[in-house]
């Protein structure tokens, strides 16, 4: 293929940049506010971290912070195994399991909305009191299909041999996914787990309809809602420039345990 002329380096530069800084700019602003010293949502008036200060003070934000990290830590380490035990049995039964395969990534592919009110409409129909463990079943059940998306990937190019050849050992079923399988996934474990970790942090919609009422099931971004209705302040935005801090760091960590997981 010829190299392109200078001019259509410059405009795809250009594009480049135009795009990024569509993405970025305003997540800057959020963050440079985020320091603004007056109350003011748009007009910055001198450098300050007292909002960041006014965070650790409120209740309300600790308390959601704290339901936040219960929903996300428990939904992850559920999902991380549930899903790991699931895309093993997928990739082993492939022939088998294509039908199965459809029904785990349907939580992928449905919009939220539409789960969470399926959700919603299970637990109720079951009569189950809504609280912080329907969020976290709610979590397990949206996050098991990424976790197994991303174990899946790192079975694609795993050599079965080894296995094959830990029983010919003599090694059992259990001693042979313990001392062998499990070692060689574990980074692509631990990328799902990060990446649900992450997605259980952000996630809205579905929280907001299979919790329980009051501030006993409120997490951080059903607490944002709450505060922004009542207009954009420098404290929200400082909590959402936090949140979106713990989301980056989960996700990057994230990706640099899926480098190479996928087969070239």
């Amino acid at each position: 293929m010829a190299d392109r002329s200078p001019a259509t380096r410059r405009s795809l530069a250009v594009v480049l940049v135009a795009v990024f800084a569509f993405l970025y700019i305003p997540i800057a602003t959020l963050v440079a506010l985020s320091f603004n010293e007056g109350g003011l949502p748009t007009a910055w008036t001198g450098f300050s971290v007292k909002w960041y200060g006014a965070l650790m003070a409120n209740r309300d934000i600790l308390s959601a912070a704290l339901n936040t990290l219960i929903v996300a830590m428990i939904s992850t380490a559920i999902a991380a195994v549930l899903g790991t035990l699931l895309a093993l049995g997928i990739e082993t039964r492939r022939r088998k399991g294509r039908a199965l395969e459809a029904l785990v990534f349907a939580p992928m592919i449905i919009p939220d909305i539409v789960l969470a009110i399926a959700l919603l409409s299970f637990f109720s129909l079951l009569k189950v009191p809504m609280g912080l463990h329907t969020i976290i079943l709610s979590h397990v059940v949206f996050n098991l299909a990424f976790v197994s998306a991303v174990v899946r990937a790192r079975l694609k190019s795993f050599d079965w041999s080894v296995t094959e050849a830990s029983a010919d050992l003599g090694a059992s079923g259990f001693t042979t996914f313990r001392r062998v399988t499990l070692p060689l996934i574990l980074p692509a474990v631990i990328a799902g787990a990060l990446l649900a970790f992450t997605l259980s942090v952000d996630e809205f919609i579905i929280a907001f309809f299979t919790a329980g009422a009051g501030r006993a099931s409120t997490t951080l971004p059903m607490q944002i809602f709450a505060m922004i209705r009542f207009g954009v302040t420098p404290e929200i935005n400082a909590l959402a420039t936090l949140v979106m801090i713990v989301s980056v760091t989960a996700l990057t960590l994230s990706q640099r345990l899926n480098r190479g997981v996928i087969a070239p």
